[in-house]
């Protein structure tokens, strides 16, 4: 097949003291990007690639005619929908991609709103309320504390430091204040539930549960809140750590695998997923679980000791990189009715 690679290139390291990295956070590395690339080639497509950038709709429509199916995973460029930027092009030129469409994409990003539809599916999420204006907060109509607080739009645990758990009012209004200062966006508080966190690949059409990964945060330092966190994501998860924090097949019982998978792909159909997602889980005290956010296009970098959640349970469930990313065309071309081919060389 005639590929076209969408996406957007981050230029520098993970430092949230850097602008720059502010800017690209949610952005692929080139060695992602690349992998990918060969990846495509080595399944037997050619593939072209495009940069999301201003200049991308002319680019596509310079390659309509010669490509069969966009790989899309562009996080896309300002705004709080970006991500449905390059579905909307795709659609408008009538090229499939992989992936959901234009709306799916913004609902994903969108915690507000994905969380609104999820409870009106009866999905379990944390009870949360949605900040405009610092006025907006008021001490009586708080939920029970610790609470977190997000910005409502944002990726990579962009805006989501270990510093975002309130215990009182006085450390939530400082929060949510810094919040509304830093993104010009609605901050999202949320109840913290106290019990484990999981992540869950959801691959294919129709769509299926990868192994369950465990979140563990016990090699973070000592009062160090234990949440997927911006420090405990890009700091202290990483290849020179010595410690690997997760844990996949994450060992549960029947019983919470099959609540934590059920309510996956609920969340999955009820936000409009394809082809793949990833979705971010945690249990309330209870042990009941419960959805935090539903991640799509998900992280897959290549390199095995960079924990990128998405392929490690891809590998788990034996699938290579390469033939991760295969499953995920081959449902794309189903769900399109596009026929799957590979080149002869």
């Amino acid at each position: 097949m005639n590929i076209a690679l969408a996406y957007n290139v981050r230029h520098t390291k993970p430092d949230i003291n850097n602008p720059q990295y502010i800017v690209e956070a949610e952005f692929d590395e080139p060695a992602t990007i690349m992998a990918i690339k060969k990846a495509l080639k080595k399944l037997g497509h050619r593939v072209f690639t495009v940069e999301a950038d201003e200049g991308a709709y002319v680019k596509f429509q310079k390659l309509k005619r010669r490509i069969d199916l966009v790989f899309n995973i562009a996080e896309g460029i300002n705004g709080r929908d970006r991500e449905a930027q390059i579905p909307a092009m795709l659609e408008m030129l009538g090229l499939p991609y992989t992936g959901p469409g234009p709306l799916s994409y913004a609902l994903g990003l969108d915690k507000i709103r994905a969380k609104e539809i999820m409870s009106i599916h009866h999905i379990p999420t944390p009870a949360w309320i949605a900040v405009e204006k610092i006025s907006d907060l008021c001490e009586k109509n708080m939920f029970a504390y610790p609470v977190i607080a997000k910005p409502m739009a944002e990726g990579s645990s962009k805006g989501i430091r270990a510093k975002n758990l309130a215990h009182n009012f006085k450390e939530l209004k400082k929060i949510t204040h810094d919040l509304l200062q830093q993104f010009k966006q609605r901050v999202l508080i949320e109840e913290f539930l106290g019990g484990r966190e999981f992540t869950v690949a959801v691959i294919g059409n129709p769509a299926r549960v990868l192994p369950i990964i465990e979140l563990t945060f016990d090699k973070l330092p000592i009062g160090m809140p234990h949440f997927d966190h911006y420090e405990a994501k890009w700091i202290y998860d990483n290849p020179d750590s010595g410690h690997d924090p997760l844990i996949c097949p994450a060992k549960t019982n029947i019983k919470l695998a099959h609540q934590i998978e059920d309510i996956s792909l609920k969340a999955f159909q009820a936000l409009g997923m394809a082809d793949w997602a990833r979705i971010d889980i945690r249990l309330d005290i209870t042990g009941k679980p419960h959805i935090i956010e539903v991640n799509c296009p998900p992280g897959i970098i290549p390199d095995p000791k960079e924990n990128s959640r998405f392929p490690r349970a891809a590998r788990v469930a034996g699938l290579s990189y390469n033939q991760m990313i295969e499953k995920i065309i081959i449902s794309a071309c189903q769900r399109c009715k596009v026929k799957y081919f590979k080149k002869i060389n």
